[in-house]
């Protein structure tokens, strides 16, 4: 079965279409007929009048193509183009277009007009009949072009997780029976679904597609679930297959119809499936922009839907481009997102997700509907890694080996534990995967290459050996060091390390040796003692959690902005979280 929406203008014979077509009264489950081929279609018939908008964008969000009618006698109307413009927002790109009651004037002059408005749409150069449900003249016409419409639409994956959108709802004691369409996926009796936003777990008594009971049922489909002890269930709730689709509120999206991001309303309301949820946005780039929901959807990527602004009637298609979207809270932060996002297609995949993320589970992939590209690197049989994170992984963790090794030489491996905070990984066997020669793990740390056997005690015979000197940074750096003895967390000033000498290709050298620890800001770099991040956590540690920036500060003796800096410099390795409140 395939579903087609109705769409056009209140009283251009939409609903008509529908009685002639399949015998039946539009209904709740929507009415259905068989076409010449043997193929069925269901309707969806959409509300027309002024007001019609969020119930038709409700109706047609997940059905694939539409019955758009116009009549002979009246052409062109206000609501036709309110219809056509959520169309394209949606992404419908296929249709038949019925020039309805051609018994009243002639259809070549509205037909015309329609073509003249389709230009320049997705639904340009559908196919077009003239009908008259009056006389019935066209309507085997029509049948034959839907039947060739529903044979082009491609065919769902029966296998894909379910998301049936409740169109329609009622409750009757302890059963609750909800009606809507069915885009991908099988639905068959005694299914666990879970009932979107709450998360309820629900299971499915019995289905009713095409006014027959059956067993099981694939999408596409207009289908009627009966539910035990779902308790209320509203119009634009969610039916979901368990474990398989990210639950959130807040997301990324791009906007691929309507205005630019920068001058949409700030408040607004997304219309997804036959959810609408009101949002608010920010603009990100000029097609890009973060949405936050005041209740949690089940989403994919690549997911669309429509903004709307109720008060100036305007709307704007969206893509869904990310579902579990950074946080945002440095200078900057917004626009280099957007110059991220700028590169991403509407339908982001496994690759580009995993490159943002670096590591995460397979499962978490399949949460966001995405599969694991086929370069990335397998790890433990349940995580995956982008190829080139976890190179840089590497280095960094030789990096640190080397360093700790340098600083204690009387215990040179590093913790399993301190290695994961530092490198920012979400579990410690991670690590373990991460070490190859010519690192080691031994005893829950993980150690540089072995030391070298010691020199030969025995004298050896008279060489000229000329003494290697020391870097060219070891008495700027000796210097720098004293001067913080007191004040670890004063930083010097651009002038006192021009003083020691210490600039440029200097002080380069010097961090990468690990003999300073440079801390990015907007402000310029803030250089300190190596370690100073550390001594820094021991302190922040003796704080009553959470702290502000402020207390931070404070506990550390040093101005605000050297204490954000750390603060930020340890939630990337990290060691600290920044919540919603600015703690």
């Amino acid at each position: 079965m395939q579903v087609v929406t109705t769409a056009g203008h209140g009283g251009h014979g939409k609903s008509a279409l529908v009685r002639a077509l399949t015998g039946r009264e539009p209904g709740e489950a929507g009415a259905w007929t068989r076409l010449p081929s043997g193929r069925r279609v269901a309707f969806v018939d959409a509300p027309g009048g002024e007001r019609s908008v969020p119930a038709m964008l409700a109706g047609a969000a997940p059905v694939p193509a539409a019955l758009l009618a116009v009549a002979a006698d009246e052409g062109w109307m206000p609501q036709t183009g309110e219809h056509l413009d959520a169309l394209g927002a949606l992404g419908v790109g296929a249709g038949v277009l019925a020039v309805t009651k051609s018994d009243l004037a002639d259809a070549r002059l509205a037909l015309r007009q329609v073509r003249d408005r389709l230009a320049g749409t997705a639904l340009r150069g559908v196919e077009a009949v003239a009908v008259s449900t009056v006389t019935g003249a066209g309507m085997d016409g029509l049948a034959a072009a839907l039947d060739r419409l529903t044979g082009r639409l491609p065919v769902p994956d029966p296998a894909a997780p379910v998301r049936l959108w409740a169109d329609h709802a009622f409750t009757a004691g302890r059963q609750t029976v909800v009606t809507g369409t069915l885009t991908a996926g099988t639905v068959a009796v005694g299914d666990e679904l879970l009932l979107m936003p709450a998360g309820d777990r629900v299971r499915v008594r019995t289905i009713g597609c095409a006014g027959e009971p059956c067993d099981s049922v694939g999408g596409v489909s207009r289908v009627v679930l009966t539910l035990r002890d779902a308790g209320r269930v509203d119009p634009g709730m969610a039916l979901v297959t368990p474990g398989a689709w990210t639950h959130t509120t807040c997301i990324d999206v791009r906007t691929r119809f309507g205005e630019a991001s920068g001058r949409l309303a700030r408040q607004m309301t997304l219309h997804l499936g036959s959810a609408a949820v009101p949002v608010r946005l920010r603009p990100l780039g000029p097609d890009t922009a973060r949405l936050t929901l005041n209740t949690r959807l089940a989403l994919h990527l690549g997911d669309t839907g429509v903004l709307r602004d109720p008060a100036r009637r305007s709307i704007a298609g969206v893509s869904v481009l990310d579902v579990r979207p950074p946080t945002l809270v440095r200078r900057g932060a917004g626009a280099a997102r957007a110059r991220e996002l700028a590169s991403w297609p509407d339908r982001p995949d496994g690759t580009i997700v995993l490159r943002r993320h670096g590591v995460l589970r397979r499962s978490e992939l399949s949460l966001m509907g995405c599969a694991p590209p086929p370069d990335a690197v397998a790890l433990n049989g349940e995580w995956v890694a982008d190829p080139a994170h976890w190179s840089s992984l590497f280095d960094r963790l030789a990096e640190e080996a080397s360093r700790h090794a340098a600083g204690s030489p009387h215990a040179p491996g590093i913790p399993l534990e301190t290695v994961r905070l530092r490198l920012g990984l979400p579990a410690r066997q991670l690590v373990t995967a991460l070490v190859r020669p010519p690192l080691r793990v031994d005893a829950g740390r993980v150690y540089g290459p072995a030391p070298q056997p010691a020199p030969d005690p025995r004298p050896a015979a008279p060489t000229a050996i000329a003494a290697t000197p020391p870097p060219p940074w070891t008495a700027a750096v000796e210097r720098l060091r004293a001067g913080l003895a007191d004040a670890p967390f004063v930083p010097p000033s651009a002038e006192r390390l021009d003083e020691l000498g210490l600039t440029g290709d200097l002080l380069t050298a010097a961090e990468r040796a690990g003999a300073i620890l440079r801390v990015p800001d907007d402000a310029g770099d803030i250089i300190l003692p190596p370690g100073a991040d550390h001594d820094a956590l021991r302190v922040l540690n003796g704080l009553p959690q959470p702290f502000t920036p402020g207390q931070a500060a404070n506990a550390l003796s040093t101005d605000r902005r050297v204490a954000v800096a750390l603060l930020r410099h340890l939630d990337r390795l990290g060691h600290t979280e920044r919540r919603p409140s600015g703690r």
